[in-house]
């Protein structure tokens, strides 16, 4: 190592993205060229393949980050793969119906995203030129795209030297500088602050090889989500372990408890010709949560009293854990022969409005925009094919 790259590396860094005047970034303790070195040499043999890596396509890119956000990569894989076969590219998805957009989405839940995402490729075919932004500064005019999302497709995209701060990078850092996790805007301004130091130059010139900042945020993201986990982090195996000051788990603040909560739901089908039915509830649109979605109808508790559910199930949604009871009633047609009914039917406790309620064939249910809960249940019941997509490893 050069003494001129020694003394680049220990520069102060001009303020940057997310700095505060006059603050200074934490003393590293290491060269930033040392540390991506020996970053950048395990992520080229350990990075995990994931589709949406290596792709010369900044609207593919775009596409993955959103998706990624708060999101499972085991569970967008299938998903990313199906919406760039039925939206190919920025033209496409802007002349989209947000329906087509909601079904394709359904199982990734935090709807908003989709509804961001299809009014930001409008924005972008109409007022851009149907261009993607190149700059991080430029990306957060679009709608959705925050400072994380708009540093990961300037930097990967398109090469730019802005750095990401994204969960997995902000664990990494705090057990790097052996600091506590605190959530204050001036915490999170020194970690961009380091952040920005560890991210190396954009290429210049004609002969400029590679994507370095790219390169570098991924390898951030996958160290985070590979090796230096939230809880037993795996250090022996970790490339810069030797620069950490922390080695292990680092002091974080509590979390709030998961909220607990019992619901029932109702499926109901019914045979019309040699179509099979099923009946579906769609949730208000100025809902909080899943807007305009179409779920299974819910059903009061205290009408299922002393019935057996066809399944239990749990199911997360942000800060609760639903557990969920489904039961089952086949609806008789007039003019259909039907056995005697042993008890009241289901359909008659169903508090939403005929209005909100429609019977779909079940032929029809993939292109429908159901919420996760519902998919995840006619799957499991056999009423709804399961996607014949493998799946990989979690972010």
């Amino acid at each position: 190592m050069s003494k001129a790259t020694n003394a680049a590396d220990k520069q102060p860094a001009a303020p940057k993205r997310g700095n505060r005047p006059g603050e200074a970034a934490p003393v590293l303790g290491f060269t930033a060229a040392g540390f991506r070195r020996k970053l950048g040499r395990w992520y080229r043999e350990h990075a995990r393949e994931l589709p949406w890596r290596g792709v010369d396509d900044p609207y593919a890119t775009w596409l993955s980050e959103i998706m990624l956000q708060q999101t499972r990569v085991a569970t967008v894989i299938g998903r990313y793969r199906e919406f760039l076969l039925r939206f190919p590219t920025i033209h496409d998805l802007a002349a989209a119906d947000e329906a087509d957009v909601l079904a394709l989405w359904s199982g990734l839940g935090y709807y908003g995203r989709a509804r961001m995402l299809l009014r930001g490729a409008q924005f972008v075919e109409c007022e851009m030129q149907g261009k993607l932004p190149r700059t991080a500064v430029e990306l957060r005019t679009l709608p959705g795209v925050g400072e994380y999302t708009a540093a990961a497709i300037a930097s990967i995209a398109f090469g730019e030297s802005a750095a990401v701060l994204d969960g997995n990078v902000e664990r990494v850092l705090l057990r790097l500088l052996g600091e506590a996790e605190e959530k204050s805007a001036r915490a999170r301004a020194r970690l961009v602050a380091t952040a920005q130091m560890l991210t190396p130059p954009a290429s210049r010139g004609r002969a400029a090889k590679g994507n370095p900042p790219g390169d570098h945020n991924q390898a951030m993201m996958e160290l985070g989500a590979t090796l230096c986990l939230p809880r037993s982090p795996l250090c022996l195996q970790c490339p810069v372990m030797d620069l950490c000051r922390t080695r292990g788990e680092h002091a974080t603040v509590a979390r709030a408890r998961m909220q607990s909560r019992t619901v029932s739901h109702l499926l109901a089908l019914r045979k019309r010709g040699v179509a099979t039915e099923v009946l579906l509830e769609r949730r208000p649109r100025d809902a909080a949560l899943m807007a305009g979605m179409l779920e299974l109808p819910a059903l009061p508790l205290d009408a299922t009293e002393g019935r057996e559910p066809a399944l239990r199930l749990r199911h997360a949604i942000t800060n609760t854990n639903y557990y969920v009871q489904i039961f089952t009633e086949r609806v008789i047609l007039e003019g259909q022969m039907a056995e005697p009914a042993l008890e009241q039917s289901l359909l008659e406790k169903i508090p939403a409005a005929k209005a909100d309620l429609r019977w779909t064939p079940t032929t029809k249910l993939v292109q429908l925009p159901l919420t996760g809960l519902a998919r995840k249940t006619l799957q499991r019941l056999k009423v709804m094919a399961v996607p014949p997509f493998k799946i990989g490893s979690e972010r």
